[in-house]
C-alpha cells in the first residue's frame, strides 16, 4: 500500500473537521484499522455494516445508517456515512471535463475540507478494488440523483 495513503488514513484532518460523538470516533477508527485490507466480501457496504456494527451504533442492518444531515447546510464529521444512488458527478480534471456515476455506493467520510468536500473511504471502486481506500470528492459537483449523509446513531 502507498505510504502515503496509509498515513493520510491513519491521520485524517481538516479545517472542519469535528468528531462530535464516540460513535463517529469508533467508525472511523475501525476504518482507519482496517486501511488496505479487505473487509467482509470486498463490497462497499459491508466496509459501513462492520464499521457500524464494530462502533455499537444503532442501525437497521440495511439501509437506516443513522440521522441525516444536509452536508450544504451542516458540518459534515468525519465518521459519518454517506450513501449515493443513481449519482451523476461532472467536474474538470487535467482540463477535462469528466463525467463519472454511481448506482449504488456507500463509504465513509474520513476528513471534511469545508462544507461539500471531503474525502471518502470505501470499497469496490476501480481505483481501490475489493480493499480499502480513499478518495476525494466534491458534493457541489453532483449533477443528478441522490446522496444522504447519515450521522451514526450511539
Amino acid at each position: 500500500m502507498d505510504h502515503l495513503l496509509l498515513a493520510f488514513l491513519l491521520h485524517p484532518g481538516g479545517p472542519c473537521d469535528s468528531v462530535p460523538s464516540p460513535v463517529n470516533q469508533a467508525v472511523l477508527a475501525f476504518v482507519q484499522g482496517h486501511a488496505g485490507q479487505r473487509v467482509g466480501r470486498g463490497e462497499c457496504g459491508d466496509l459501513v455494516a462492520e464499521a457500524m456494527d464494530a462502533a455499537g451504533a444503532r442501525w437497521d442492518g440495511e439501509q437506516d445508517l443513522g440521522d441525516a444531515v444536509n452536508p450544504l447546510k451542516d458540518r459534515m464529521h468525519a465518521g459519518d456515512v454517506i450513501h449515493f444512488s443513481n449519482t451523476t458527478f461532472r467536474h474538470f480534471k487535467g482540463g477535462l471535463m469528466r463525467t463519472e456515476r454511481t448506482d449504488d455506493h456507500t463509504a465513509v467520510i474520513i476528513r471534511v475540507q469545508d462544507r461539500g468536500t471531503c474525502t471518502l473511504a470505501h470499497r469496490n471502486t476501480p481505483s481501490t478494488g475489493k480493499k480499502v481506500g480513499s478518495g476525494d470528492i466534491d458534493l457541489r459537483h453532483i449533477v443528478s440523483g441522490n446522496h444522504v449523509v447519515y450521522r451514526p446513531r450511539p
